[in-house]
């Protein structure tokens, strides 16, 4: 198991409190590298998420969300661009972009998305 060094296990529980943390290693292993790199905190906003969280949020059926394998992190003008570099620097290839926030996950295949108000 991944030891994490800038990342608490907590930090990915689902927000509804039910207790679901299950985060996928490989996601976590990936985050921690581009915090490194990015050499700014990183704010996880959304880890794992259950079936109702996820449904009260507006997540898609499919969510990696729903299976730990995809992490929602706070961003703002400033650390918008060095996060993202350092995500892609870390190997992440699928991405949503959010004003706030970008998401991250590991399911395979290149993809990018914005997310609108």
């Amino acid at each position: 198991m991944y030891k994490a060094k800038y990342f608490r296990k907590s930090e990915f529980a689902c927000k509804c409190g039910c207790g679901f943390d299950d985060i996928d290693q490989e996601l976590l292993y990936k985050l921690d590298r581009a915090r490194s790199m990015a050499k700014v905190p990183f704010r996880v906003t959304s880890g794992c998420r259950c079936k109702a969280h996820n449904k009260t949020v507006g997540g898609g059926s499919h969510s990696q969300h729903l299976l730990g394998k995809a992490a929602d992190i706070a961003v703002n003008k400033e650390t918008r661009g060095r996060i993202l570099i350092a995500l892609v620097m870390a190997g992440f290839e699928r991405f949503g972009i959010g004003e706030d926030f970008i998401h991250v996950d590991i399911k395979p295949g290149v993809r990018t998305w914005l997310y609108n108000k």
